[in-house]
């Protein structure tokens, strides 16, 4: 990134949206350093970014694709792209594609979601025709019933499945109940969401030749962030300089974080999206720089992915670190925090998919359970606390399978925290 670029960018948007204008009003007139601006506030974008007479777009809807996004607010909200940005956007995403393993003359289905406004099923259709490398394209979709869609995959020879990690954990499950073999599928292409080990030993035993890796780092609100980087790690990725720049910011201070292994919240600027400006937005995610390479970094997940039940913080990675600490044969497939109120107190249920078959060994399923339970409990002592204390339920644990796991319906995404309190 020049300076020119960025500062041309900031002076745009200063003279045509209102919202940058308000926002940068105490600056200097002339700004080139990202540093000297502040971090957008996602409240105060989306209360500013409405569909008729938006502060934040640089000019009047008139050329652009409008794309539906909860964001990182969880509400659905409004992203817009001229023809050419989406272009830039599909043309260097799909640059990333050869970095995930597609190869030349790959036959790849997208079983990511279409329809309501929704981008990702476009996306990715759009990246792979933009691709460098050949590649045949099966448009199958999220929303397709698995029982048509394993003949269509087995009839085509699909090599590649790109998708959710829900929606081909939920192929893997049908795969495996039905004994249908794909043995076509060597590579198994995820976005959207993280990919978890039980996730893993999932697709593993349904698609043993395949290796599953990350799509690539990408959101309809804020844009292009990662492009995958080869090796062990998927959740490593760099950015698509010069596209976009990538920000790690501490915490507290919102200082950017220079040092590997120190994690911090991503921000990030687009420099090509002048219709909608991107700068210093926060894209929702934690990440730590890696140091293995220029600009790579890991995602560590969601910036605020959990639940309050009474008077306890629980995030999702904590109950993930106690199913992976006490599942030590893998039989745990996927989870879900359901969260309900009873009898005047909160409860926490832990929802957990196990794989085919499982389903018999209750004795087994029951010894988990308990050291589940025990594990978080470890790591979360308030909770233990508050029971005895009569704020909150005890601690439980419900069976189910992969596919009874709750889903947004228009993404296809699992829903990682399911609030069944009441309210008024």
């Amino acid at each position: 990134m020049s300076a020119q670029q960025l500062s041309d960018l900031i002076r745009f948007a200063r003279h045509n949206s209102p919202f940058y204008r308000d926002l940068y009003a105490s600056l200097p007139p002339s700004v080139d350093r990202l540093t000297d601006l502040p971090v957008v506030d996602q409240k105060s974008f989306w209360a500013a970014n409405t569909l008729h007479d938006s502060r934040v777009l640089t000019g009047p809807l008139s050329e652009a694709t409008v794309y539906k996004t909860g964001g990182t607010t969880g509400s659905p909200k409004f992203s817009v792209y001229t023809r050419d940005e989406w272009r830039t956007f599909v043309t260097t995403f799909g640059h990333g594609l050869v970095d995930t393993g597609l190869r030349p003359g790959h036959r790849v289905a997208d079983l990511f979601y279409a329809g309501e406004l929704y981008a990702s099923f476009l996306f990715v259709l759009d990246s792979l025709a933009h691709a460098p490398v050949d590649n045949v394209r099966l448009p199958i979709g999220g929303g397709a019933p698995l029982e048509s869609t394993i003949p269509t995959l087995r009839d085509l020879a699909a090599q590649v499945l790109a998708g959710t990690p829900t929606t081909l954990c939920r192929l893997a499950e049908q795969v495996l109940a039905s004994g249908v073999r794909l043995d076509s599928v060597e590579l198994l292409l995820f976005g959207g969401e993280a990919l978890f080990d039980d996730q893993r030993r999932l697709l593993a035993t349904a698609f043993p030749g395949a290796e599953a890796r990350s799509v690539g780092y990408a959101s309809v609100d804020a844009g292009l962030l990662g492009r995958p980087v080869p090796g062990s790690d998927a959740r490593v990725h760099r950015a698509f300089t010069p596209h976009s720049v990538v920000e790690i910011l501490d915490d507290s201070t919102d200082e950017p974080v220079t040092e590997p292994g120190r994690p911090g919240r991503v921000v990030v600027t687009s420099l090509f999206r002048r219709l909608m400006p991107i700068i210093r937005y926060p894209a929702g995610d934690r990440a730590e720089w890696t140091g293995t390479g220029p600009g790579h970094f890991r995602i560590l997940g969601r910036a605020e992915e959990g639940v309050r039940v009474g008077p306890v913080s629980l995030y999702t990675q904590d109950a993930q670190d106690a199913v992976a600490s006490a599942d030590t044969t893998g039989q745990v497939v996927g989870m879900q925090l359901v969260v309900r109120r009873w009898e005047g107190r909160d409860g926490l249920v832990l929802r957990l998919a196990t794989a085919p078959g499982d389903e018999r060994d209750t004795d087994r399923r029951e010894s988990l359970a308990r050291a589940v339970v025990a594990e978080l409990e470890t790591v979360r002592p308030l909770y233990p606390d508050s029971v005895r204390a009569g704020f909150v339920h005890p601690l439980s644990v419900e069976w189910a399978r992969h596919r009874d796991l709750a889903v947004n319906p228009r993404s296809g995404k699992l829903v990682r925290v399911l609030d069944e309190r009441p309210t008024a």
